[in-house]
């Protein structure tokens, strides 16, 4: 197994057509994920002692951070308006091994910062909605 390059790692939004098209979101920095689920408790006194879990039970979810320098893309200004409207879109997470993560994401948080003599950057966080599928 080798080591992957972070830079490979891309988050695209859909372009809205039918069969999606996705775009990279531009000026990327750096990406990341985390994939979260609920446990569910089943212990009984008949566990020992021990905690058991019930599998495939529980919410899952997966959240992607982002940040990056302002290009003013078309996937930069759909994903603003997303935010703005507080809108569900389909993303897609792409890896360098050629794996793709797809689903439907709220924008739950967009910042723009720029400072005196330096360029416009952004952070943007998204939280899934709904199954999350390798495509």
């Amino acid at each position: 197994m080798s080591a992957q390059s972070g830079a490979a790692f891309l988050l695209k939004i859909a372009d809205g057509a039918t069969p999606p098209a996705f775009n990279t979101v531009a000026g990327l920095r750096t990406t990341q994920m985390s994939i979260a689920g609920q446990a569910v408790t089943i212990t009984t006194k008949d566990s020992a002692g021990w905690r058991d879990l019930l599998s495939g039970a529980g919410a899952r979810a997966i959240s992607v951070s982002a940040a990056g320098v302002f290009m003013g893309s078309a996937a930069e200004s759909r994903m603003r308006a997303n935010a703005i409207a507080g809108t569900l879109d389909t993303y897609q997470l792409s890896f360098e091994d050629g794996q793709k993560l797809q689903g439907q994401f709220l924008v739950q948080k967009l910042e723009y910062a720029g400072d005196y003599n330096n360029e416009r950057s952004y952070t943007v966080q998204l939280e899934s909605s709904g199954p999350v599928v390798t495509v």
